[in-house]
């Protein structure tokens, strides 16, 4: 079957992109525990992006499962498809010019690793969301975690599933310490310089 897929080259690149958007793109990658804030920080930061006139796209957990990805389990081998498969679709819109922000729990190293493999190390910027179960287990903004508690939630992270940090994120935001207006400025600041097309 490999030998019939041919790649096609279109005319317009993504240097081409680039110079229409004025910016460069790249992968926003925010893992940490459910609960922990990622969603509600990559908000934020796609807002500042927006008034910065910066063309975004953001990929959730939620948003994903419920459509592309909603034939996977939380088993750990679908746990890793669903990660491949983002990986290969936040690569498609980085290739279409988008600074493009991923929240997603992704517990496993090695599927983060892919990630970067997949849209290439200098397009790719962890950003580690350092919440503590207990944290997170207090705010349980969707109930997770009390239904994990009771047994009706199975390979729950942080609870019955395990949750690899990273050891060396990009950008590592706690949030029991820093306000999320706080982090969503340091990440920007810190994305800027790798904005710009010089």
């Amino acid at each position: 079957m490999k030998e019939n897929i041919i790649t096609h080259h279109y005319q317009i690149t993504l240097e081409d992109r680039i110079k229409l958007n004025n910016h460069n793109s790249f992968l926003l990658w925010f893992t940490g525990l459910s609960g922990s804030g990622k969603s509600t920080i990559a908000n934020v930061v796609e807002q500042k992006l927006y008034q910065l006139g910066i063309k975004t796209y953001t990929l959730d957990g939620d948003n994903i499962r419920k459509g592309i990805n909603k034939d996977l389990t939380f088993s750990p081998e679908d746990r890793t498809e669903n990660i491949r498969r983002i990986a290969e679709l936040a690569n498609l819109m980085v290739d279409a010019g988008l600074v493009t922000l991923a929240a997603f729990v992704s517990p496993y190293k090695k599927d983060r690793e892919n990630i970067r493999s997949i849209v290439k190390d200098v397009n790719f910027v962890e950003i580690y969301i350092n919440t503590s179960v207990e944290e997170c287990e207090r705010r349980d903004v969707k109930g997770l975690y009390k239904k994990a508690r009771a047994g009706e939630i199975k390979n729950m992270t942080g609870i019955s599933a395990p949750y690899e940090a990273p050891e060396n994120p990009d950008i590592e935001i706690n949030t029991e310490t820093e306000s999320i207006e706080g982090a969503a400025k340091r990440i920007v600041d810190y994305i800027t310089p790798k904005l710009s097309r010089q």
